[in-house]
């Protein structure tokens, strides 16, 4: 079956270019000039937005920050004119998959929905031996994809999910930011070590006060603290 693919952008020209350009690589397009009509269309088929952050009405990162907030896991990667270090982490902050700057290349568009798409199925296959983790009073389940600490259901991003699991199946090993790089973004290199850190910093904050599961020894990266009560 094909992919299916939102691309949301108030630019109808830019909508249009790469629908074609996505339909002729194999996959299902729709599109939205806005977020608000974007929320209306998208559906449990989609498997990745491509969100344009500044438009009229709602912003590309308040659209992504909503679904979020509702449990949606959608793949989401981020296309704007902004290109700043702070812009693109604050797309990641938000929970994006990705983020390309404007003006951009069709050929690594088509290249990063790949990628992301891939990382998706990957994660969502995943052939852990066992269903659930427990570990420092929280809960990992491999197959629904949650995290729950006590009786709360802790809402992570793809790329949290993959982090924490990730320290959590290795509580004696020390990751460095390099090794986490490799493991959770393995299909982009432009990603750098402080984006790791913002992935670290919001994946302790909705840990709460299990923040001190997740470690930091200074000078070699982070580790997942098993001795937590």
């Amino acid at each position: 079956m094909k992919e299916r693919i939102l691309v949301v952008d108030d630019e109808r020209d830019i909508c249009e270019i790469l629908a074609f350009n996505l339909s002729n690589e194999g996959y299902e397009v729709d599109t939205a000039c806005s977020a608000e009509e974007a929320l209306r269309k998208l559906t449990p088929e989609h498997a990745l937005i491509l969100l344009d952050v500044m438009m009229g009405g709602s912003s590309g990162y308040k659209m992504a920050e909503r679904l979020r907030k509702q449990g949606n896991r959608v793949a989401i990667i981020f296309l704007t004119a902004k290109d700043s270090e702070n812009d693109m982490l604050t797309g990641f902050s938000v929970g994006g998959d990705d983020y390309i700057s404007k003006p951009f290349s069709l050929k690594e568009v088509v290249a990063r929905v790949r990628a992301v798409l891939r990382r998706a199925a990957e994660s969502a296959q995943d052939s852990s031996p066992q269903a659930k983790l427990t570990i420092g009073g929280v809960t990992i389940d491999f197959q629904t994809k949650e995290v729950v600490a006590g009786s709360e259901t802790i809402p992570l991003t793809r790329t949290e999910f993959e982090i924490l699991t990730l320290l959590a199946s290795n509580p004696a090993r020390v990751f460095s930011r390099e090794d986490i790089i490799d493991r959770i973004w393995k299909d982009a290199p432009y990603i750098t070590e402080r984006t790791v850190d913002v992935h670290i910093t919001r994946l302790r904050k909705k840990l709460n006060d299990r923040a001190n599961l997740i470690m930091s020894r200074a000078g070699y990266g982070y580790r997942f603290n098993d001795s937590e009560p």
